[in-house]
């Protein structure tokens, strides 16, 4: 097969963007790798924006997988009961939410992370008795228009094509400066009478704003927003649909701040595998659904259901999360140094956990260094309203000479950029 993108270029919508960034045909992926139909290797430091952070055809999912489906099982039923949902249910309760001392109900609203958010904020509507939900600034929550309702980009929403209403944003953690608390000028917005924004329904938010420019909201903010949930009555909405699944160190991007949420939307690595599954977890107080009330043909992916269970299998050991966390800080130290190394891209650190980056205000910095990266053979992509984040998104499972080989790589990219940049400069 050649490497010939003219196929796409003539038949494919314009819409297509990740193979315009990665302009290559992939062929083949195994954990941390990917190969070409050249046969180049690529390091993977994307993970399918989230979607795959045990890394490509883990082996022992591969293994369940095809021996689920070479024994026939259930490949579609809807949401009707099957072996492999009463597995996957069961192993989510044993392994994650009874040892977090969490009580959630589980719904499969569909395959996808926007279908999930979109069932939270229609079960927030419907409990509440309110319509109105606050989002916050740089937020992304999906493309269905609920869920871009709530998503910040104006570039996505303007491709809703119409108006979209009833939520409210809000400026997130450190958003208008580092000594300011956003928090209090929403409370100020609650309290008046005459500010104009109601009592909302939910408040939707990502822990680390992936799309957004890997924002992060510090445990001491959380819990206070938090509180204001609790005080009026307010749907706390965690959308984990990127952050999750280990990718910020603990299972849930939450769990540093010690709060449970009344709903937490789960979708992309959940699956483990990267086939299209979604959860929304529910607090069994807030599970008023009447039965059919949100559906979907999708909703129940068995195969989805078998990875998922295997997946889980990672975090029976206690050390699969401290390994994490090891890898975190370890790209933590990297990043700081490129910082201090390289002024010329005049970038900070963010993020956190395996979901890290460095923002840079030269334009076209960011972009500059992923696209050199990608032809040294590294995946990485972009964050923010302006693309002005590279974002390093390995598997949470990376071995260190691969983490060490992607470090290497995003360095020479900085350092061919910054010294580009300054001759041109100077």
């Amino acid at each position: 097969m050649k490497n010939d993108l003219t196929v796409f270029e003539q038949l494919e919508s314009e819409v297509r963007s990740y193979c315009r960034s990665f302009p290559t045909i992939f062929t083949k992926a195994q954990g941390h790798k990917m190969w070409d139909v050249d046969g180049k290797e690529y390091l993977d430091f994307f993970s399918g924006a989230g979607a795959l952070n045990y890394g490509h055809n883990d082996p022992n999912m591969k293994k369940k997988l095809i021996e689920y489906i070479t024994d026939d099982g259930i490949t579609h039923s809807l949401d009707m009961a099957s072996t492999a949902k009463k597995d996957f249910l069961t192993k989510l309760n044993d392994v994650i939410l009874k040892p977090r001392n969490l009580d959630y109900k589980v719904m499969f609203p569909g395959p996808t992370g926007t279908n999930t958010v979109e069932s939270a904020l229609k079960l927030a509507r419907k409990v509440t008795g309110r319509t109105e939900v606050i989002s916050f600034t740089n937020g992304f929550h999906g493309m269905t228009i609920g869920a871009l309702s709530v998503t910040g980009n104006s570039f996505k929403r303007k491709g809703a094509g119409i108006p979209l209403h009833n939520t409210v944003t809000m400026p997130y953690d450190n958003y208008i400066d580092q000594t300011s608390d956003s928090l209090d000028y929403l409370e100020r917005y609650l309290e008046d009478g005459g500010s104009g924004v109601e009592i909302p329904a939910a408040v939707i938010l990502e822990t680390v704003q992936g799309e957004g420019g890997l924002n992060t909201a510090s445990p001491e903010w959380l819990k206070k927003l938090d509180s204001i949930c609790k005080r009026w009555g307010i749907f706390l909405i965690i959308d984990d649909v990127q952050a999750g699944v280990g990718r910020t160190g603990t299972f849930f991007s939450f769990e540093p701040a010690g709060i449970k949420p009344d709903v937490v939307c789960l979708s992309k690595s959940i699956g483990g595998y990267g086939l299209p599954f979604a959860i929304t977890l529910i607090k069994p107080e807030h599970d008023a659904w009447a039965p059919g009330e949100h559906n979907g043909t999708f909703r129940g992916n068995n195969m989805a259901f078998v990875t998922a269970t295997e997946a889980l299998n990672y975090w029976d050991d206690p050390n699969f999360e401290k390994s994490i966390q090891e890898k975190a800080e370890k790209i933590t130290d990297f990043l700081e140094g490129l910082v201090k190394k390289y002024p010329e891209m005049d970038g900070y650190r963010k993020g956190r956990g395996i979901m890290q980056g460095i923002s840079s205000n030269v334009e076209g910095f960011s972009e500059k260094v992923a696209a050199l990266a990608f032809e040294q053979g590294l995946i990485m992509e972009t964050a923010g309203a302006d693309d002005e984040v590279f974002k390093l998104f390995p598997p949470i499972n990376i071995d260190e000479d691969a983490l060490q080989k992607g470090f290497e790589i995003i360095e020479e990219a900085v350092r061919s950029v910054a010294k580009e940049n300054d001759l041109v400069t100077s």
